[in-house]
């Protein structure tokens, strides 16, 4: 596995690379130090997760997500901020990236965060969760209203966490199907990643206590 850490902070870049070094057995690790840099290192070394902080000397870490992501709409890129804000973490997450944790948390939060992107999942720490949940906004009803009941089932079943072959398996549909429909519901409510659907249905409100989670592999099915 390869891993690209990218913070303006050297110190911070080397106590990511050791910790996940040392757990992640056969793990190599890219550094860069802007966020023009790490578009140039994910161009030549293709790493399977970004590391990503947000406040980067020149482009943002946010604007370099979105160029990476034009590089690679699939690049599964980690946030990992000081920044816990709820319009910080949608705006990350609507830029493509795959996870948002903060800096405060724990070695173990980053590990989890890593393991859940190398599986495709989407992995946004607890306490952000939180923080999402409670920034509920009325104008997601009317865009919800939009989904017939099928749609909106498999809306549900997404933001719970629930993978493409345990929505498939629920529903008695394909994952082909499960992945059509993830599609159509991304059309239909103007979003652009899976990360974005699912902060979408905390913000609406669609579940009220809801656990750590992945969904993003969804897509790929």
């Amino acid at each position: 596995m390869k891993i690209l850490i990218v913070d303006d902070h050297a110190v911070v870049r080397q106590g990511y690379a050791s910790l996940l070094s040392g757990m992640l057995e056969g793990c190599e690790i890219a550094e860069a130090d802007t966020g023009e840099a790490s578009v140039e290192l994910y161009t030549q070394q293709q790493p399977d997760i970004v590391i990503m902080d947000i406040n980067l000397p020149g482009i943002s870490g946010i604007e370099a997500a979105g160029r990476i992501r034009e590089i690679n709409p699939q690049a599964r890129i980690l946030f990992f901020s000081m920044y816990d804000e709820a319009s910080v973490v949608k705006h990350a997450l609507d830029a493509g990236g795959m996870g948002y944790i903060s800096k405060s948390g724990s070695p173990k939060v980053l590990l989890d965060a890593v393991a859940a992107l190398t599986r495709g999942e989407v992995f946004i720490e607890y306490d952000l969760i939180m923080k999402l949940a409670s920034s509920n906004n009325k104008e997601h009803e009317d865009r919800l209203r939009q989904l017939t009941q099928r749609e909106y089932e498999v809306f549900v079943m997404l933001v719970k966490g629930e993978s493409t072959q345990e929505i498939a398996s629920h529903l008695d549909i394909s994952t082909k199907t499960v992945s059509n429909y993830i599609t159509l519901l991304k059309t239909k409510l103007g979003i652009s990643s899976t990360a974005a659907l699912v902060h979408f249905g905390i913000d609406a409100g669609v579940i009220k206590l809801p656990p750590r989670f992945g969904a993003a592999g969804s897509d790929n099915s």
